[in-house]
């Protein structure tokens, strides 16, 4: 049976890992895809919703986002949190439906994009290894647990860390390549 600071090592690193796979997906890389938008968060009679709880995403052509209000009232107020967001790209408004076209990345832009997913990958993996610090001091000041306990479980929080690191890495790959092919 694993101990409890293995569980909860095991835990907090899948939730780096899950927290990461956000990150990237809410990246622009040249392609559209609706978790570019569906979290910016709309002023929606005072409340800041998601867009994904006021509209229907649509990807209608691969470099093209389709947004089409549940409430058309709401319209304006979506068009003014896209042209608010960091996304840098301004949506065309026929009455009905926001349109925005996600314009091809240059070559500096994929350099820097890469860059930066590859700092992100790195604090992932710092905040991994900060996890396997924590859960092996929490091993030694365990005292109901033998010298071998202790042992067999620092090695299951190694082996732990080496597979998310892989899976942050692979993350890392499957990220860039697509930013790089864009």
């Amino acid at each position: 049976m694993e101990h409890k600071s293995v569980v909860e090592v095991k835990a907090k690193m899948k939730g780096t890992v899950d927290h990461l796979v956000g990150e990237y997906r809410g990246l622009r890389s040249g392609r559209a895809t609706p978790a570019l938008v569906e979290n910016i968060r709309v002023d929606y009679y005072g409340s800041q919703t998601p867009l994904s709880q006021l509209a229907q995403i649509q990807i209608p052509e691969p470099r093209q986002i389709a947004i089409k209000p549940y409430d058309a009232g709401a319209l304006k107020d979506i068009e003014k949190a896209i042209q608010a967001s960091q996304l840098g790209i301004n949506p065309q408004n026929d009455g009905k439906i926001l349109r925005l076209t996600v314009p091809m990345l240059s070559e500096d832009q994929r350099k820097k994009l890469g860059a930066r997913l590859k700092e992100m990958a790195e604090l992932a993996k710092v905040a991994l290894r900060n996890s396997r610090r924590d859960a092996n001091k929490h091993l030694d000041d365990a005292a109901d647990l033998t010298d071998d306990q202790i042992a067999k479980s620092k090695e299951a929080v190694q082996n732990l860390l080496k597979q998310h690191e892989g899976e942050v890495d692979k993350l890392l790959a499957a990220k860039t390549k697509e930013i790089m092919e864009g």
